[in-house]
C-alpha cells in the first residue's frame, strides 16, 4: 500500500514521494503555548492516505479509530475490513497493514512499547486482544467482558488501561496478567479517560448524565466526585444530555474535561468544579456515526457502507497544550480556543474553521508534534501551511 498523491499534497516542504513531511514538534502541556496558538489556524489537509489494497468492486471501510504511539511519529488505524493500519507520520507513508478476521476489530491502542498494541473485538467475542505487531501474534487475551467493548483507556505511565462494555462494568486491567485486576458495576459506563497524572480516571454514563471521577488507588470506593451534566447544561442542549455522547477526554493540564457527543455541540467542563465552561456549537452539527454503546440498525442493507453502523474512537480531542479543542463534523475541522471570550450564555462558536469538504468522524492530534488526522474512509493528515499563517 502507498500514499496517494492529490491535489492537497502541498510541495511545500512535503515530499509526495514520502521522504519527510518536515512535521515541526510541539511544546506540550508543561511549555508555551504559543508556537500553537501561532499555526492552528493555518493547518490544511496535507496528505491524503487512501486505501490501494482493496478489490475493485469492494466498499471502502471506515476507520474506526486513530491513535498514536508515545513519540508520536507511529499512527495505527482500525477500520471496518477488520484490518489495522500502521503509519509512518514523519515519512508520511504507509508502513504496516495486519488483518484480524476472525475476531474483528476496533479501538486499537499503542501501549507503551510501541510494537505492541491492544484492541477490541466486533465479533465471536467480547475479549480484548493484546498483539505484538513485528510478527502479529497474540501475547494476551483479556477475557471476561459479556457485552460489546466501548472503549480503552490506556494509562499515561504504566502498562495498565481502563475497558468500559455494554455489559454495564467498566474493568481495569494489567497487561502483564490476563485477569482483570479491578471492576466497577455501572450504568452505560460507555466512555472513560484518565487524567494526565495517572492518578484519576473518570467514567461516562451518558444515560444517567453523568461523569465519575476515581482515584486510581481506591477505585473501589465511591467516586470522589460527580459531574451532572444533565444539571449543568440543560439549558443549552437538551437532545444529547444523556445519549450520544462520542469522547471523554481530559486536558493535558488536568483542568478541563471535554464530553463530546454526536449532536449540535460539545461539552467542555471544569475538571475540579464540575461545572459547564462551555458549550463548543458545531454549526454544520455531527457526523453519522453511532456513538459507542448504540446499536447498529442490523435491518440496514447497507449495513457494510452506512456509516451510521459505526462508532468510533471520538470526533473530537484536546490539543497537547490543553488550550484548542479540534472536531470534525459534516464538513471541515472546527477549533475553539477555551481562552477565548466565552459569551454569558455558553455557547462558544468555532474560531476558526477549517476547510475540507469531507466529512470527519475520526480524529486525533500528535502528543508530539504540529500535526493532526482526521478520517471517515479515508485518512488525512494535516499540517500547518505557511501561506494560511496569522501574522
Amino acid at each position: 500500500m502507498s500514499s496517494t498523491p492529490m491535489d492537497l499534497d502541498r510541495p511545500s516542504g512535503v515530499s509526495i514521494n514520502g521522504r519527510s513531511l518536515n512535521i515541526q514538534r510541539s511544546f506540550g502541556g508543561t511549555a508555551s503555548v504559543s508556537n500553537l496558538s501561532d499555526v492552528i489556524s493555518s493547518f490544511r489537509p496535507t496528505k491524503l492516505l487512501r486505501r490501494e489494497d482493496l478489490k475493485e468492486g469492494r466498499p471502502v471501510p471506515h476507520v474506526l479509530s486513530i491513535d498514536y504511539d508515545d513519540e508520536g511519529e507511529l499512527l495505527m488505524t482500525s477500520a471496518s475490513d477488520e484490518t489495522i493500519q500502521i503509519y509512518n507520520v514523519k515519512e508520511g507513508r504507509h508502513d504496516k497493514s495486519l488483518l484480524s478476521k476472525k475476531y474483528g476489530v476496533k479501538l486499537a491502542k499503542f501501549t507503551h512499547t510501541n510494537s505492541s498494541i491492544i484492541y477490541a473485538s466486533t465479533k465471536q467475542n467480547n475479549a480484548i486482544r493484546y498483539l505484538a505487531t513485528h510478527d502479529n501474534s497474540f501475547i494476551r487475551y483479556f477475557e471476561g467482558h459479556e457485552g460489546n467493548v466501548t472503549n480503552l483507556a490506556v494509562h499515561p505511565g504504566s502498562d495498565n488501561f481502563i475497558s468500559c462494555s455494554q455489559d454495564n462494568t467498566v474493568r481495569l486491567w494489567d497487561t502483564q496478567s490476563k485477569h482483570w485486576q479491578g471492576q466497577l458495576f455501572l450504568r452505560s459506563p460507555y466512555l472513560a479517560a484518565y487524567d494526565p497524572s495517572g492518578m484519576v480516571f473518570g467514567v461516562a454514563c451518558p444515560s444517567s448524565g453523568t461523569v465519575l471521577l476515581y482515584d486510581v488507588r481506591n477505585y473501589d470506593k465511591a467516586p470522589f466526585s460527580t459531574v451532572d451534566v444533565v444539571e449543568q447544561c440543560s439549558k443549552i442542549d437538551q437532545q444529547n444530555l444523556v445519549k450520544g455522547w462520542t469522547k471523554l477526554e481530559f486536558s493535558n493540564d488536568g483542568k478541563s474535561l471535554l464530553v463530546g457527543t454526536k449532536g449540535n455541540g460539545h461539552f467542555l467542563l471544569d475538571a475540579f468544579e464540575g461545572t459547564l465552561k462551555a458549550y463548543l456549537r458545531k454549526p454544520t452539527g455531527g457526523t453519522r456515526r453511532q456513538a459507542p454503546g448504540e446499536t447498529a440498525s442490523l435491518s440496514n442493507g447497507n449495513a457494510a457502507t452506512d456509516p451510521s453502523n459505526f462508532d468510533s474512537s471520538g470526533d473530537c480531542c484536546f490539543a497537547p497544550d490543553g488550550r484548542f479543542i479540534i472536531s470534525g463534523s459534516r464538513q471541515d475541522i472546527l477549533v475553539w480556543d477555551s481562552l477565548s471570550s466565552i459569551p454569558d450564555h455558553k455557547v462558544l462558536e468555532p474560531n476558526w474553521t477549517l476547510p475540507d469538504k469531507r466529512e470527519t468522524a475520526v480524529v486525533a492530534f500528535n502528543p508530539r508534534f504540529n500535526f493532526f488526522a482526521t478520517a471517515d474512509q479515508d485518512l488525512l493528515f494535516w499540517l500547518p501551511d505557511a501561506s494560511y499563517m496569522s501574522t
